[in-house]
């Protein structure tokens, strides 16, 4: 039996180089290899504040683009239209912890942000308890794994120890406890500021859009802070790390490797590299920019892929939640 990879993402943001080579890259990858389901997780957008307005077409927007990164439509549901996921939420509160929510760093994090915005923010109960729907989005379609960085590990342990929970209490290994896939994720940081992460709630110069032009990837990539000046040779300042990288997530192995001699042999000039950074960007994103150009000249009909898509993997969705309810003891409407 081939194994299942479940993996969700918000819509929220531009999809930029940072979620690209952060995410999406790989999840095109292991479509070669697994069972792959990848949600568009809009329930879970809504835990921080949002334009009820612009919640839909965010929904669309990051569909099409993430078909045309490469994700093939029928691996893709939107969350909302599978209520199962909610259903399973509740039954899984009942087996979280008060404690264990109370750990989720994430959640600080987050609070945080929302509380920065002045003293009537509003910090609501399901940014505490997402989590729990997390896992729930997880554990529905029984995954056996979840590609994840080191900074959703936490989450990923909540959902194995509701996972275990739940078998202790009906009495039966009904769930088996999902693995982390851990894959080597470049950290793509700002070219403005390369000591923050690549991030659009930063602002424009902080992050670079994926289906940005070619004229924007390179202005953005020349005005790249490389902190001139630095010993070469010695210890990599975080600007020349953070081009390095992009040029190697981009692909470009051999162009990387003749560069890093370079700057090891302390001759290294940064106009060159930002020069083949550019390109290589340029390059890579030229076939995305194309597809997406295609999928908005024909709309309809990829939405209607989505509806489909959802249809069918809330099938799977719906055969968990019937077995759960038997397995905890409620009356089931059969479907």
């Amino acid at each position: 039996m081939q194994h299942t990879v479940l993996s969700g993402i918000q819509p929220t943001g531009k999809l930029h180089l940072g979620r690209y080579f952060g995410a999406i890259q790989n999840w095109v990858e292991l479509q070669s290899k697994y069972d792959c389901i990848y949600g568009i997780v809009n329930y879970h957008a809504m835990t921080m504040p949002y334009q009820i307005k612009n919640l839909i077409p965010a929904t669309w927007d990051l569909t099409f683009d993430l078909i045309a990164c490469g994700l093939k439509p029928e691996n893709i549901f939107i969350q909302s239209l599978i209520p199962e996921h909610t259903e399973l939420f509740w039954i899984f509160n009942t087996m979280t912890g008060y404690g264990e929510l109370k750990k989720m760093t994430q959640f600080k994090d987050k609070s945080l942000l929302v509380s920065e915005k002045g003293k009537d923010a509003f910090i609501s109960s399901g940014l505490y308890t997402y989590p729990v729907l997390q896992a729930a989005d997880i554990l529905i379609y029984r995954a056996h794994y979840v590609p994840v960085g080191k900074d959703q590990e936490q989450h990923l342990e909540l959902t194995r120890n509701v996972a275990q929970r739940f078998n202790h209490q009906v009495g039966k290994a009904y769930f088996h406890l999902p693995d982390p896939l851990f894959t080597e994720i470049p950290k793509v940081m700002s070219t403005a500021d390369p000591t923050r992460k690549m991030s659009a709630s930063l602002g424009a110069k902080h992050h670079i859009d994926l289906f940005a032009t070619p004229d924007q990837i390179i202005r953005q990539i020349k005005s790249a802070v490389t902190d001139a000046g630095e010993n070469q040779g010695g210890s990599m300042s975080p600007g020349v790390e953070n081009l390095f990288g992009l040029l190697k997530a981009a692909g470009q192995e051999a162009e990387y490797e003749d560069l890093m001699e370079q700057y090891k042999r302390g001759d290294l000039r940064y106009g060159p590299l930002k020069e083949v950074v550019a390109n290589a960007l340029v390059q890579m994103t030229e076939p995305i920019r194309e597809r997406k150009a295609e999928i908005l000249g024909d709309k309809k009909r990829v939405k209607d892929q989505i509806k489909a898509s959802s249809s069918d993997i809330r099938k799977r969705a719906q055969n968990t939640i019937a077995e759960v309810k038997e397995l905890v003891g409620l009356l089931n409407v059969k479907f």
